[in-house]
């Protein structure tokens, strides 16, 4: 049922501008209607295009100084604003309040971390005197903004990954224009009002609402923008690759993440992280535990545990600080992970707990018996579901984790060293929390994967490192 709704402006190279297209959101626990959010068009896109040009051929105007003074202003002001975010969040999306929350926080972090590492964007001296015959030469070499950013971001963190995109780029001294998920676009506007009531200048930052066809390709394609930078579904990031260019693109696509659980390790403390790390954001986290695998003399006894802290979540009204689980981003979504469980069900796979969908919302479920061609098990289910399986050895847990295409993240519990460093060397993937599950994550390291995990590192310092190029200067000292 339609009610009273915000009606919302795109914030377009800064200044609110309204649209003749529009669209709705929708909270996906109720389908309450939210707002009414303008649908960018080409004529938006090429406005914030020039905008965009114009200030960045005159990047002298925004000194490193000021880059630190804005970002430190935005989170300063989302500071004092966390319950208005908060909420932005967990009502257009999948989170609960008190997920929501937190990724408020962890946002202000990384606006924070972009401050920090705007001072030092530093660059090196080049012992130009090692080539025979350039004794009279000394030069340097420093790190000059790329260019216009163009970012596309995921439904499942509609504010941090935001901030992961603008706070690099701006911290780098580029414009970016950011085409947020049409589903969970309030958030990524709530945040230009933070940089507009820091005085960014304008032309630094345009948050575009709209279809991917019109504004994401759009910025893809278009020869003014010098780097994408994408987070998303595999078959999305394969797009974009073919239709980029020359241009920088970075990119985390998800992935199926294992975690490996050996017989010296500690098992309750193991179920708990992997609960939180399977169950956490309804499972749509790209770094979620999707795969357990347990040396064969604590298989029993983790599952059990598994699936008692599984039964202890509550379920239900994400508004609610109690619950842990609220619904998926539609109903579209909690469908296709009913039937990629049903489909490993028909295969010989068995429920330990959980398999039940109502509307959006879907149970917390555990599976047992998978076999390795269904689509939960070779897949990015992005849902609520995780897998168990018992192994003879490390060596076979390794192997079984390393057979899909994706390597993110990765998890290993064990107390033996030597262990923990078979799988740091052997695991195929991007990073490797040890005696921590795949969902561990802070703002400051670098994130990204291999495979079809995507390309590129994300986390703030590597950010600017991809948004930023090398200059070589050289000074030929015989002519001064």
């Amino acid at each position: 049922m339609r009610t009273k709704a915000k009606v919302e402006m795109m914030f377009l190279a800064g200044e609110w501008v309204r649209s003749d297209e529009t669209f709705d959101v929708y909270d996906p626990q109720d389908d309450r209607h939210l707002a009414v959010v303008p649908s960018g068009e080409d004529q938006h896109l090429k406005r914030a295009l020039s905008k965009a040009k114009e200030v960045h051929e005159k990047s002298d105007n925004f000194p490193t100084h000021e880059r630190i003074r804005v970002l430190q202003e935005v989170a300063n002001y989302m500071e004092a604003r966390v319950n208005t975010y908060a909420e932005t969040i967990a009502s257009e999306g999948s989170k609960t309040i008190t997920e929501a929350t937190k990724e408020v926080k962890r946002a202000i972090e990384t606006i924070r971390i972009s401050a920090e590492e705007a001072r030092r964007i530093n660059g090196e001296t080049i012992s130009f005197d090692q080539h025979q015959g350039s004794e009279n030469r000394i030069g340097y070499q420093y790190r000059f903004p790329i260019g216009i950013i163009g970012a596309i971001t995921p439904f499942n963190d509609p504010l941090n990954l935001v901030c992961h995109k603008v706070g690099p780029a701006l911290a780098a001294g580029n414009p970016i224009i950011v085409k947020p998920a049409s589903t969970t676009p309030l958030s990524a506007l709530l945040l230009a009002e933070a940089f507009l009531h820091a005085q960014l200048p304008k032309g630094y930052l345009s948050v575009i609402p709209g279809s991917g066809r019109t504004i994401g390709n759009g910025l893809v394609t278009h020869p003014d923008v010098t780097m994408i930078s994408f987070t998303g579904g595999l078959d999305a990031g394969e797009h974009i690759i073919r239709e980029a260019g020359l241009k920088k693109v970075n990119m985390e696509l998800g992935s199926n993440s294992p975690v490996i659980v050996l017989n010296d390790s500690d098992i309750d403390e193991a179920a708990t992280s992997c609960v939180s790390g399977a169950f956490s954001a309804v499972g749509q986290n790209c770094i979620g535990v999707q795969r357990i695998y347990v040396e064969n003399g604590k298989y029993f006894p983790f599952l059990n545990k598994l699936i008692e802290k599984a039964a202890e979540l509550r379920v239900g009204n994400k508004m609610d600080e109690k619950t842990d689980v609220g619904p998926m981003i539609n109903e579209e979504e909690a469908k296709r992970v009913e039937t990629w469980v049903q489909e490993a069900i028909s295969k010989g796979a068995k429920i330990q707990i959980g398999g039940r969908r109502n509307g959006t919302f879907y149970e917390p479920t555990i599976l047992t018996g998978v076999p390795r061609d269904a689509q939960v098990a070779k897949e990015e289910v992005f849902g609520p579901v995780v897998i168990v399986e018992p192994v003879d050895s490390l060596q076979e847990a390794v192997q079984y984790s390393n057979d899909v295409n994706y390597g993110l993240h990765a998890g290993i519990f064990t107390s033996n060293i030597d262990k923990a460093f078979y799988a740091i060397q052997h695991l195929h993937v991007g990073g490797v929390m040890v005696n921590d599950s795949s969902d561990y994550r802070i703002d400051a390291m670098p994130f990204g994967g291999v495979k079809g995990s995507g390309l590129g590192r994300e986390g703030v310092r590597s950010a600017i490192e991809a948004m930023t190029e090398p200059k070589v200067i050289s000074f030929n000292l015989k002519q001064f």
